[in-house]
């Protein structure tokens, strides 16, 4: 009898299991190499204003903030380096991204980190019921109540996002 294959526990969900937060893991095939946040909501089925990326950036200080934002949405800096008080952020070099979180581009989740970072989720994820992030690794999201995503991180939600992509 064959077992089903479970996916293996990343840092992400031990961070949500630890607090027993409510979730849904959602896989997704990377063969063809689209793992941009547009087309993993389509291989998922799920909208894409309820999908979310993970953003790492650096301000001035030198202090690292995580942004939260939209896949159709890109990280507005100003209105990012405002939420955390910071004249100017810029977003962290990629080759800096797994020596200071434990993930790689493209497999980046706000949920455990190598270290807590101060966190922004942008404020359209509070009207959503449940949202989707990276559960850690690339070809899995995990959907969850947005609220407990941010009771978990500590994070913020905040008005941090540009208006929409426009379509190439």
């Amino acid at each position: 009898m064959a077992r089903e294959k479970t996916p293996a526990k990343t840092n992400a969900i031990r961070a949500l299991d630890a607090k027993k937060i409510t979730y849904t893991l959602h896989e997704y095939d990377t063969d063809d190499g689209k793992i941009d946040g547009i087309s993993v909501a389509l291989k998922t089925g799920a909208d894409p204003e309820k999908v979310f990326k993970t953003l790492v950036t650096v301000g001035t200080s030198k202090e690292h903030y995580v942004c939260v934002v939209p896949v159709a949405k890109e990280l507005d800096l100003k209105k990012a380096a405002k939420q955390f008080g910071e004249k100017k952020i810029e977003m962290l070099p990629s080759k800096e991204l797994l020596p200071l979180t434990g993930y790689i581009h493209g497999g980046c989740s706000p949920l455990g980190m190598k270290k807590l970072f101060k966190t922004a989720i942008d404020e359209s994820a509070s009207g959503q019921d449940t949202i989707y992030v990276s559960a850690g690794r690339i070809g899995t999201q995990v959907e969850l109540n947005p609220a407990d995503l941010a009771a978990v991180i500590g994070a913020v939600f905040g008005d941090i996002a540009t208006e929409e992509k426009q379509p190439v």
